[in-house]
């Protein structure tokens, strides 16, 4: 499984002295993206192919404070990929300096075309990189209901 170490930093603190929302989405986004570049899927990659991640949700669920002085783990794997490789998801767990699961964060996301603004399937060259990342042991096909599973759709008033 994929690991990166952090220093909780004195910015990543709330008005409560623990880690604040936005750090969790941060850590995330930070260890994804550095799987992606392990992985030669980083930025010079997705700027060569103009395709871009767009998050469609992210959900945390958190078990247990964390606090500054110690340092955290953040895991990433791969949960879930279409068939075309548009959409895909992933599982985030935040570990504590003991190993203890402290946090868990999941999100849902998909590619974009980014001259054309629109989700698009992956070019094939990048296509086939993802088809061999590591996956969970519970990954799963995605399909567009995948990114509705939550029941949260547009109303336009």
């Amino acid at each position: 499984m994929y690991t990166k170490e952090f220093d909780v930093r004195w910015s990543d603190l709330d008005a409560n002295r623990h880690m604040a929302n936005s750090a969790y989405q941060n850590f995330m986004s930070h260890t994804r993206m550095a799987f992606l570049i392990d992985n030669n899927f980083g930025q010079r990659e997705m700027a060569h192919y103009e395709t871009g991640p767009v998050i469609f949700n992210e959900n945390i669920f958190y078990f247990k404070e964390i606090h500054q002085g110690r340092p955290i783990t953040v895991s990433c794997e791969v949960t879930g990929m279409s068939e075309d490789g548009s959409l895909f998801s992933f599982r985030h767990n935040f570990y504590d300096h003991k190993g203890r699961n402290v946090a868990r964060g999941l999100m849902t996301g998909a590619w974009m075309n980014l001259r054309e603004r629109k989700i698009t399937s992956l070019h094939p060259e990048l296509h086939e990189k993802i088809k061999h990342f590591p996956m969970s042991d519970d990954f799963k096909i995605l399909s567009k209901l995948d990114t509705r599973a939550h029941g949260q759709f547009p109303q336009d008033r």
